[in-house]
């Protein structure tokens, strides 16, 4: 009877497949890695270098002007290559990445365009589907923008399909942009109040207090900037609230040379405090107020259409 021989493993060679089943599912992981997403600098996004300076600055003043105008925010994208995702993919997770559009209005538009996989996309945000449904979307791909990426024209397309989508949302009834505040004929302005009150009065009262005494100086300067306070706020408690702080001030205030005048130099050295922080002020709200960024919309659903040349 013939013996059966024992099955040996050769322990190192195990140790090779496990090595090579390892490196197999990493190349396998890292072919269906996602492609980051760039950041959001302007409403032109140029990965590849395909526009000129020029042609970028002039596509970046036409969308900037009609967000100002309309509201809406378009925004172009150009990518060497959507891979491993296909376009539609990535132009979806782009979109709500950067969440396009007005927030709580959702009214955003990407057009990509992958240079090197010769395709494109507009992705349109949910609220802008109405104006700019599918088959349009296709429609612009197809008669503006193809025909002229065809012939390395990639300024001429991208310039006629974004003046055939803002044509189209400019059709569509949507609110307008926000208008900055402007100070109406009975409004007043708390910053001339307060360099008022804190600068004018104590010289207003110390000049007062010297010619009509220390009584009816302080009335006097409290009626005179009650008075003043009346014409700049329009308001009777305003004004009355004005005229009483500034009597106060006026009374506890002591000319120069008199005994107290040290109190006297600390109340005027307040005011010019309180003056330099309205400006302070003042300069930090224009500074947060610039640049480019997302409007906080990003409600895209799938909407668009995608094309290629």
């Amino acid at each position: 009877m013939a013996s059966v021989k024992p099955i040996r493993f050769d322990l190192p060679g195990f140790w090779w497949l496990g090595a090579l089943l390892v490196l197999c599912l990493g190349l396998i992981q890292a072919s269906h890695a996602q492609l980051a997403v760039p950041s959001l600098s302007a409403h032109v996004v140029d990965t590849t270098g395909t526009l000129a300076p020029p042609q970028r600055d002039a596509l970046e003043a036409k969308l900037s002007s009609f967000e100002q105008s309309s509201g809406s925010q378009v925004v172009v994208l150009l990518v060497p290559t959507t891979q491993p995702e296909d376009i539609a993919s990535y132009a979806n997770r782009v979109a709500n990445t950067w969440k396009i559009g007005r927030k709580d209005i959702g009214d955003g538009l990407l057009l990509i365009v992958a240079v090197q996989d010769r395709k494109l996309r507009i992705e349109v945000a949910k609220t802008l589907e109405g104006a700019i449904p599918d088959l349009a979307a296709k429609r612009i791909i197809e008669e503006a923008i193809t025909p002229r990426f065809k012939q390395q024209d990639y300024a001429g397309g991208l310039d006629a399909g974004v003046t055939r989508i803002m044509g189209l949302i400019t059709g569509e009834a949507l609110p307008g942009p926000e208008q900055k505040a402007t100070p109406s004929a009975g409004a007043f302005d708390w910053i001339e109040l307060g360099i008022f009150m804190f600068i004018a009065v104590p010289v207003v009262g110390a000049v007062s207090r010297k010619i009509l005494g220390n009584p009816l100086g302080a009335m006097v300067t409290g009626g005179t900037a009650g008075g003043i306070a009346a014409l700049i706020t329009a308001s009777f408690v305003l004004a009355t609230l004005a005229g009483l702080v500034a009597m106060v001030l006026a009374l506890v205030q002591t000319t120069p040379g008199q005994p107290g005048s040290g109190l006297g130099r600390s109340t005027r050295h307040s005011g010019w405090g309180h003056g330099t922080g309205f400006g302070g002020g003042g300069h930090g709200g224009f500074g947060s107020g610039g640049g480019f960024g997302s409007g906080g919309g990003g409600d895209f659903g799938g909407g668009g259409a995608s094309g290629g040349w």
